[in-house]
């Protein structure tokens, strides 16, 4: 895992137990594989408060950036018993 990564890993830890698994199972089976792009919008999904964030990953709300619904429907496939899927 790159520094990069290890800094997104040490963000996911939100305090709320669902974000940390959908978050943690992101950065660790597929962000060495996400492009630029994808990296950077998920810098952005983590700059979210909790509950916004919470909202958009289990379905509850559209994430506030168009851009951001592909990757939260990538995060939360993989919890669903899904591959990630590619973007």
């Amino acid at each position: 895992m790159d520094e990069e990564a290890r800094r997104l890993l040490w963000r996911c830890r939100r305090g709320m137990k669902e974000l940390d698994v959908l978050l943690e199972r992101y950065v660790r089976l597929r962000l060495a594989r996400a492009s630029s792009d994808e990296r950077r919008t998920f810098e952005r999904l983590l700059e979210l408060p909790d509950p916004v964030l919470a909202r958009c990953l289990l379905g509850q709300a559209a994430p506030p950036e168009p851009g951001m619904g592909p990757l939260a429907a990538v995060i939360t496939a993989a919890d669903n018993g899904c591959e990630f899927p590619e973007l």
